[in-house]
């Protein structure tokens, strides 16, 4: 019998509280591939409660203060590529700010380090889609952040909405992200594109691009995709929408 091939190992950097990343990073994870976490450390402000809009550019801002020590942990298992799983802490950064911090993890580490927020830019680079429809999950602040994020990098921003009435964003439904990705959709947006990988969307992309005739991007598919892209994964995974179901190759 011949040895088994070692798996591809994705690293993924997860914030404290977000019940979701593990769920939708482990479904679509081909079996060559071992996925792997690591909990960010995050404070906010006295109260504030993971999830929940209060407090969370304080907690953004924890987790970039913390970032080396949470990286050192999760180098420890060698992956191909480490992933930041939090989409709001490159809105934060913003685009200069998150260019140096991929650079500086990756020269601390020596393995390629890419974030959802960039892995969203590069999916869409791969789709040839440049104006969109934008949803999230946050509050005004951070979906105005989010919108000018995406300018910056010049993807057109034709639509925007939020999730009505969040408590806490870890709570949230894929049905609820469904409901929001057919709000938000207009005739001129090219492709849907969902931020916070806190709320579930993975395993409804493909009957939300049934239902608008168009791609639906999660950052939850994105980093997913842009990680497999980087680790060297070509083979397609059906089931999770049209971006993960296409042969990749690497960047």
């Amino acid at each position: 019998m011949e040895p088994k091939t070692r798996p591809v190992r994705i690293g993924f950097l997860v914030p404290p509280g977000n019940p979701t990343v593990e769920v939708e990073m482990i479904a679509p994870a081909p079996p060559e591939v071992s996925v792997h976490f690591t909990r960010m450390v995050a404070h906010g402000a006295s109260g504030s409660i993971p999830g929940s809009h209060q407090g969370q550019e304080e907690r953004n801002r924890s987790q970039i203060a913390h970032l080396s020590e949470n990286v050192a942990l999760l180098a420890m298992v060698a992956p191909k590529v480490i992933v930041l799983a939090h989409t709001a802490t490159s809105y934060t950064l913003g685009k200069k700010g998150e260019a140096e911090l991929v650079e500086r993890m990756q020269r601390e580490t020596g393995i390629p380090f890419i974030t959802a927020f960039g892995s969203v830019l590069a999916a869409l680079a791969h789709l040839k889609v440049k104006r969109i429809a934008f949803g999230t999950p946050y509050d005004a602040d951070a979906t105005a952040k989010g919108k000018a994020s995406l300018e910056a990098h010049g993807i057109e921003v034709v639509s925007v909405g939020r999730l009505e009435n969040v408590k806490n964003i870890y709570e949230e439904t894929a049905e609820r992200a469904h409901g929001l990705a057919r709000r938000i959709d207009v005739p001129q947006a090219q492709a849907v594109f969902l931020s916070g990988v806190g709320m579930p969307t993975i395993a409804s992309l493909a009957r939300m691009e049934r239902d608008l005739g168009k791609p639906a991007v999660s950052a939850a598919a994105a980093m997913m995709w842009n990680a497999l892209r980087v680790a060297g994964v070509s083979a397609p995974i059906s089931g999770f929408g049209s971006l993960l179901n296409e042969k990749r190759s690497k960047p």
